[in-house]
């Protein structure tokens, strides 16, 4: 009981760390998701959304923390504290609205876009001079795969007639399925499918239309190399570490290590390696590169134009993006961390929903197949 009580609070804990890091790692002009001047990143209008938005997150957060003992003691279920941690998630998030709200009011009541002439930046040299998929990167996440393919195929004429069933990073040892191909090179499946995601995530951000500032072009643009850069790397690097946890989790499934908490820790000890790593990756170096240090003479830098007002066409605080005019296919998002969104008013974006969705009818219902 007082182990899933404190397993609850620190979810809940590392919940409201998360939502408060995502507006402090947004750029100064888009606080909330919400578009604004360089002249009115101080304005007091976004100044009072932080406090509230700072305030409000660590209320419900202490209301969260303080209604799970009673609620835990009295229903003595696990689930209780999966219920309070989503009411938690659901609250950050309206709360997270309200201050985009608030800052979206303030900014037409002010009619702050009529203090700049409007403009977009446009950098040529990311088609003529595109930044590489720095490949190197992803020999640790090659050599895990193989590592682990090798282990199991020596393991594989050994193997007993039934397996654990096994579900991404861990096991479940009270049921068993018959040893085959498929459910012995389960890890592997997984391994190549991670990997070739991540892979084709970095190909298609790193041809993305870059984000770049208006007001300063040329600084931002050196910036959004180095940040893309990055971000190419630390995806390879996350490649390496679900596949470490997969080869850690495969070593129980194929009963070469005997199932113990510590082991089971184990386990995830990759994924909190990579959880940490990106969130100091995304401290220092900020949405589009924004934190990254200036060179002499870019902090100076100022073409006297704003950004292009084009708040009408994101929704839901900046997490949807819906132009039909724009040809660009993936944006960047406005929510503050390193995440890219699909343009929705173009035509091919729904088409490939569409087979992510077909896709995910066939994977459940090949799931509900094998169950029954």
């Amino acid at each position: 009981m007082i182990l899933i009580l404190c397993a609850g609070l620190i979810i809940i804990a590392l919940v409201t760390c998360l939502m408060l890091a995502l507006p402090a790692l947004a750029r100064p002009t888009l606080p909330f998701g919400v578009r604004v001047g360089v002249q009115r990143v101080n304005d007091p209008a976004v100044i009072a959304a932080r406090r509230a938005y700072v305030r409000l997150t660590v209320v419900a957060a202490a209301l969260a923390a303080v209604v799970s003992v009673p609620v835990l003691l009295v229903t003595g279920s696990a689930a209780a504290i999966g219920i309070t941690t989503s009411v938690v998630a659901v609250a950050d998030v309206l709360v997270f609205y309200r201050a985009h709200r608030m800052i979206r009011t303030a900014k037409l009541t002010g009619e702050w876009t009529t203090e700049r002439r409007q403009g977009v930046a446009v950098d040529t040299t990311f088609r003529t001079d595109p930044v590489r998929v720095p490949w190197s990167w992803g020999l640790p996440a090659l050599a895990v795969l193989l590592l682990t393919a090798g282990v199991g195929w020596v393991r594989h004429g050994t193997l007993p007639a039934t397996l654990p069933l096994f579900f991404g990073f861990g096991t479940d040892s009270t049921q068993r399925e018959p040893t085959t191909v498929l459910s012995a090179f389960q890890p592997v499946i997984y391994q190549i499918a991670l990997t070739l995601v991540v892979v084709a995530m970095v190909l298609v951000v790193l041809r993305a239309r870059p984000d770049l500032d208006a007001a300063r072009p040329r600084g931002s643009a050196r910036r959004y190399r180095i940040y893309l850069l990055g971000m190419a790397v630390m995806s390879l690097l996350s490649a390496a570490c679900l596949n470490l946890s997969l080869l850690l989790a495969a070593l129980h499934l194929w009963e070469i290590v005997t199932p113990t908490i510590v082991w089971q820790v184990t386990v995830y000890v990759p994924l909190v390696v990579l959880v940490g790593g990106w969130l100091t990756w995304e401290i220092k170096v900020g949405q589009a590169g924004h934190r990254l240090p200036a060179l002499p003479g870019e902090e100076q830098e100022d073409s006297g134009l704003g950004q292009r007002d084009d708040d009408h066409h994101w929704f839901l605080a900046g997490a949807v993006y819906v132009n039909r005019r724009d040809p660009a296919l993936l944006v960047h998002d406005r929510l503050g961390s390193s995440s890219w969104t699909l343009n929705l008013g173009h035509p091919i974006a729904w088409l490939l929903l569409g087979v992510l969705a077909v896709g995910l009818i066939v994977l459940a219902g090949l799931l509900l197949t094998g169950a029954l």
